[in-house]
């Protein structure tokens, strides 16, 4: 059987993990500032409350414009479910959870309730 270790053994192991946790806290807000310079970690107290912080939303990346081709895609898909061949003068990205939520409802819908 292994035997349990010391308190003193414990409470070492707890200082060396909040003080790596200190490290790693550190590193990640200079990698979230942008910084790109390395900094040694420092000394962390023997008990040291960890917060929590959420990052600031980040805005979303730019899309890409659309391809040739996938201009000619969406104008076929198009032309094969109208039947009328059309012209494509703008296409914008829209996102929105209504998609995802009406998917959801119809399969919710489609689902047989027991009575």
């Amino acid at each position: 059987m292994m035997k349990k270790p010391a308190k003193k053994e414990i409470g070492e192991q707890l200082e060396q993990l909040q003080a790596l946790v200190t490290a790693l806290s550190q590193r990640l807000e200079l990698l979230e500032a942008g910084a790109k310079a390395p900094v040694a970690p420092a000394a962390a107290p023997a008990v040291a409350p960890v917060q929590a912080q959420s990052p600031a939303p980040a805005a979303p990346p730019p899309q890409p414009a659309p391809t040739e081709e996938e201009f000619l895609a969406i104008s076929a898909a198009l032309a094969a479910y109208l039947g009328v061949r059309l012209r494509i003068k703008q296409i914008r990205l829209v996102s929105s959870a209504a998609w995802a939520q009406q998917g959801r409802v119809s399969i919710q819908a489609s689902h047989r309730l027991h009575n």
